[in-house]
């Protein structure tokens, strides 16, 4: 049975479709690339889709642009908000400021001053407060109220996943011969968005989440049925630590087939390995992928099963200050 033809998710292969149309004119197509030694460790070949090199250095620009341009007039002009204090806080900034309406962007205070400055230099207005998760939803709330501004969050929203769908259609069309495409897993919508769509291309197809050891919540989720809370924040992988959503659970219940889990030592040496055998300064979310992509677990599996597999490269945006070597 097609679940994707039967079940109801937040999105669909139309809407996905539709978004690809939406943000084209503003969102890069981005390359993908293969690796011969890469390819030796994985026992398969691989194929890299490049999303670190997306405009703000990480898929969340697809979703992010896509929600903002399906606002109404009246709507955009109000601006939008979030809280957020990676790569989704960049992202809103800037297509908030493409569209040319005001970018409201809550950080806690102890984020990082290198992702401040970037959110300020895409145009956003950064809204201070304390690090804890009901600060910033209360602070977000507030600004809602001040302003009228429209609430985009980083995941757990239709058009954000919509958005983030785009992958899996530019990759399947360059790649159509893919057995599976690993993805690195989070709060959900970047898997979401890439298991809808590519299932309905391509039924046959396994999505694969790759996700750090020390933030195995949407692994525990599968397995339990049920949303686990996040775990402590302490993986490198920070664009990780978010648990799923009740919009990206239901999806990552039936449509992802399987979730690898991977060691921060392995999170480390394969961000490494990728700077410096692929020339590519993916972060260390990105890494994840790698990592799952070059286990002993795929390892393991047929070469007939999982002959080429797609890997997404999510971002690139790291603090050349703290590098974990």
């Amino acid at each position: 049975m097609n679940l994707c033809a039967t079940a109801s998710y937040a999105t669909n292969l139309e809407a996905i479709r539709a978004s690809h149309r939406r943000i084209e004119p503003f969102a890069h197509r981005t390359p993908v690339v293969t690796n011969a030694t890469l390819d030796t460790l994985a026992t398969r070949r691989l194929w890299f889709k490049c999303e670190l090199l997306q405009k703000t250095g990480s898929f969340k620009f697809r979703g992010a642009t896509n929600a903002v341009r399906m606002l109404d007039d009246a709507a955009a002009a109000r601006g939008v908000v979030t809280h957020s204090s990676g790569n989704h806080a960049q992202a809103l900034a800037l297509a908030a400021r493409m569209r040319g309406i005001p970018a409201h962007v809550v950080m806690p205070s102890n984020s990082a001053e290198v992702k401040k400055a970037a959110v300020r230099g895409y145009g956003g207005r950064i809204i201070e407060c304390e690090p804890t998760l009901e600060a910033r939803e209360s602070t977000a709330a507030r600004v809602i109220a001040e302003t009228g501004a429209t609430m985009i969050p980083p995941y757990n929203h239709p058009n954000v996943i919509a958005g983030q769908g785009t992958i899996a259609l530019e990759l399947l069309d360059e790649c159509p011969h893919l057995n599976a495409i690993i993805v690195p897993l989070g709060g959900g919508g970047l898997i979401s968005g890439i298991a809808i769509a590519a299932k309905a291309l391509k039924p046959s197809i396994k999505i694969i989440g790759a996700e750090p050891e020390l933030a195995g919540d949407g692994a525990a989720s599968k397995r339990e049925g049920s949303i686990q809370p996040a775990m402590k924040p302490v993986t490198i992988a920070d664009g990780l630590r978010s648990s799923l959503g009740p919009l990206t659970f239901p999806v990552v219940r039936d449509l992802v087939d399987e979730v690898v889990l991977v060691s921060e030592a392995d999170i480390v040496s394969h961000m490494r390995l990728a700077w410096e055998r692929m020339k590519l300064t993916i972060e260390p979310s990105a890494a994840v992928g790698v990592a799952a992509a070059c286990s002993a677990w795929l390892r393991a599996r047929e070469n007939a099963d999982m002959q080429d597999v797609g890997v997404v490269l999510c971002g690139g945006n790291v603090d050349l200050a703290a590098l974990p070597w």
